[in-house]
């Protein structure tokens, strides 16, 4: 006779045990299903995110930076440093141990929580039951009042591109790299390879990102996107827009990349090449023909807006449903979820989900860009302040970007937040939170920001809105 529980989470990334742990907290007999393995072949917490993606990126990003400016900007500031080295073995053990302490602290958190752990392969049969195959092979079936499907995603892979052990790799292994590698190849200008390339750059690399799109950052604000590429060419990276690449041959240790451009068939030659153009859902081996779950177009699980899919009590959360592929979103659809099964009314606004780029300077955005706004028809308005007015820029030495506000018209309301500067991903949370509360750009404008914050230049995009800008000629009239 099988196990039965009240939920049953397939997945534990950050929707997948964050919602786990909510559903225990509410008094849920819970287990989680995870089939993930460590280098040393354990279980491991934490999906993509922790494993090989926010977090170890954000840790070579880290190290990467101050390896960059103790190089290039301590000097300016009277700190003499001199034969600057990196290890970049030590540089991805530091990044490993913090990927192992934070997945043990997400397998503490769901024991803490009496969360029932799981290993092994999960797949959603009919009638609501979840079979979980384990590592040596061995089945169990477990039933559950309801289910969370939270599998997450994996690097997309192109056939011009096909992944070669240690020269044409995906974002994982470009986490892996024991040595710099001194031709850089990037296929992908988003979020990833922009990342990923920065790391490497600052570290010596001659990086070339090839974006298919005609335009860069396409779902950024433009210009805002415009700006970064002034900033992020200015810094080392060859970003060639329109650039699709047809094929790669590896010759020896190095790649020929074949691509096409406006100016017809080109060649490049690197020492490792990196493919990150997107990502897509895991499905794979998660849905037996029976069960009833159905796929949308794309291949992504459908769901409503309460993340319920066609089966009763079988939900689908984060990467694998529609939406932004961020782990904030995956956590708080999780969180909703299982308030959701427990009785409790929940809903999540997903116009107010923050995106953030962790170049530097870091590129963060909430609600629309002015190009959406401008297509729906809708009167709007913007306000947009440069940190190089603002004086707490000057003295940390980062007065790159700016912040821009964009209101609707009639109303003042703000439609979205853009932001791009030193710590633009935690300033970006003051959009959220005035956008989830409704304000006005008037409303921000009214408030006491502390002096001197980089945080001012929100300040004065609102009061650019109107034409009421302190630090600067204001572009348009006072009303």
């Amino acid at each position: 006779m099988s196990d039965k529980y009240d939920v049953v989470v397939i997945g534990a990334g950050p929707g997948g045990y964050v919602a786990a742990i909510r559903a225990a907290q509410l008094g849920l007999k819970t287990a989680c299903v995870e089939k993930g393995q460590n280098k040393e072949g354990k279980p491991t917490y934490g999906g993509t995110c922790l494993n090989v993606g926010c977090i170890p990126s954000k840790a070579l990003l880290e190290a990467s930076h101050k390896y960059a400016e103790t190089q290039h900007d301590f000097a300016e500031l009277g700190i003499e440093v001199s034969d600057v080295q990196m290890n970049v073995k030590k540089m991805i053990a530091h990044k490993d141990s913090i990927v192992s302490k934070l997945t043990q602290g997400v397998g503490g958190l769901l024991k803490a929580n009496g969360v029932t752990a799981l290993h092994g392969s999960g797949k959603v049969l009919s009638g609501k039951k979840v079979e979980v195959t384990a590592q040596d092979g061995s089945v169990q079936v477990v039933e559950a009042e309801n289910i969370i499907i939270a599998s997450g995603s994996v690097p997309v892979e192109i056939p011009p591109a096909p992944l070669t052990e240690g020269l044409i790799v995906d974002s994982t292994g470009a986490l892996e790299f024991e040595e710099v590698p001194g031709r850089l190849g990037v296929i992908g200008g988003g979020v990833i390879g922009l990342e990923l390339g920065s790391v490497w750059s600052r570290l010596g690399s001659e990086v070339t990102v090839l974006e298919a799109q005609d335009t860069f950052l396409a779902s950024t604000d433009q210009e805002i996107a415009k700006a970064a590429k002034k900033v992020l060419s200015k810094q080392g990276l060859n970003i060639q827009i329109g650039a699709r690449v047809t094929g790669t041959e590896v010759k020896g240790n190095e790649v020929v990349v074949t691509y096409t451009d406006a100016k017809g068939e080109q060649q490049q030659t690197f020492d490792k090449l990196i493919v990150c153009v997107g990502r897509r859902p895991y499905t794979e081996a998660l849905l037996s023909n029976d069960c009833g779950v159905t796929l949308d177009e794309r291949g992504f699980i459908y769901v409503d807006d309460h993340c319920r899919t066609s089966v009763p009590g079988v939900y689908a959360i984060g990467d694998v449903v529609r939406g932004p592929m961020l782990a904030h979103k995956a956590s708080e659809e999780g969180m909703t979820v299982a308030d959701l099964i427990a009785g409790h009314k929940a809903e999540m606004n997903y116009d107010v989900i923050p995106g953030v780029i962790y170049t530097f300077p870091e590129i963060a955005s909430v609600g629309k860009t002015e190009e959406e706004v401008k297509a729906e028809g809708v009167e709007y308005e913007t306000g947009t302040f440069p940190f190089q007015a603002i004086g707490r820029a000057m003295t940390n030495g980062c007065t790159d970007g700016m912040v821009k506000i964009i209101t609707e018209k009639a109303s003042d309301r703000i439609l979205g937040m853009h932001i791009m500067g030193q710590n633009a991903g935690e300033m970006i949370h003051q959009g959220v939170i005035a956008m989830e509360f409704g304000s006005s750009a008037e409303d921000l404008a009214l408030m006491c920001f502390a002096h001197p914050t980089l945080s001012e230049a929100v300040h004065e995009a609102a009061l650019a809105v109107d034409g009421h800008a302190i630090h600067m000629p204001n572009r348009k009239k006072r009303k």
